[in-house]
């Protein structure tokens, strides 16, 4: 009988690409279905990157009064959240420890072709600062790195080149990085297609997206929906065959990130 192998993998992108809800689906098999508020104030404390449950009337202090919302979505980013899944590749049976992190919270998309949106410079959002320094606290030890973005947002894929790809290979250098276009099944949601039509944007095709997989040297690019399903499964059956290659390749020492 074979011994457990045991994995680490992370997983980072912006915040709302859909991560935890992809993790989710993954190691309980159920799609994290919320009823849904929006909270004037911002939100502290810890929680996961879906949206959680709030009472219909929500009360805020401005000039002294008190106002009632309508429902809407509020996020929550995820603190570190982790998950273990018993996954079987090539007759092997492998522990494959999930982390979750906290993200860059999603702005809005940005209007392209507009040169006055050129000249806007948008701030962190606060409490931005913190996940970017706890964050690096998730690398150590893992075997590889999905690194996900959401199809219905270009924004989250240009920020794998300009935010993400530099600070994984920073602190996990070597490692096997898969990109993960999430939510596929949006993009070809009308709603979606108008939205984005709005500010001159289109769903992410998979050409962009194979393009900068190859541009950051990824091992493969993979696209998943956690609503529908599809695709989840492949998303970590190829992600732990990449987690069992790096050591294959480095022989009986297996390559993990070292926190410097």
């Amino acid at each position: 009988m074979n011994s457990e192998i045991r994995r680490k993998l992370v997983i980072v992108g912006d915040g709302a690409c859909g991560k935890t809800c992809l993790l989710i689906v993954f190691s309980r098999g159920t799609f994290p279905e919320v009823r849904r508020y929006f909270a004037p104030a911002a939100v502290s404390g810890s929680a996961n990157t879906a949206s959680v449950n709030l009472p219909r009337r929500i009360t805020a202090v401005r000039d002294a009064a008190v106002e009632e919302e309508r429902p809407r979505t509020v996020y929550v980013p995820t603190v570190f959240e982790n998950y273990v899944a018993d996954v079987e590749v090539d007759r092997k049976h492998v522990e494959l420890a999930l982390w979750d992190t906290a993200g860059m919270v999603r702005p809005r998309p940005r209007p392209r072709n507009n040169p006055a949106f050129g000249l806007i410079r948008v701030g962190k959002p606060a409490g931005q600062e913190d996940y970017d320094r706890l964050r690096p606290l998730s690398y150590p030890d893992s075997h590889v790195i999905l690194i996900c973005f959401a199809i219905d947002s270009p924004d989250s894929l240009e920020n794998v080149q300009e935010k993400w790809i530099s600070e994984v290979t920073h602190f996990c250098a070597g490692l096997p990085i898969i990109l993960v276009g999430c939510k596929q099944d949006l993009r070809n949601d009308p709603r979606t297609l108008e939205e984005l039509k709005k500010v001159g944007q289109h769903p992410v095709s998979v050409d962009e997206a194979t393009a900068v997989a190859n541009a950051i040297g990824a091992y493969r690019y993979l696209e998943c929906s956690a609503k529908t399903g599809d695709g989840v499964r492949e998303v970590f059956e190829h992600a732990t065959r990449a987690a069992l290659l790096t050591r294959q390749r480095h022989g009986k020492k297996s390559k993990s990130c070292t926190l410097l």
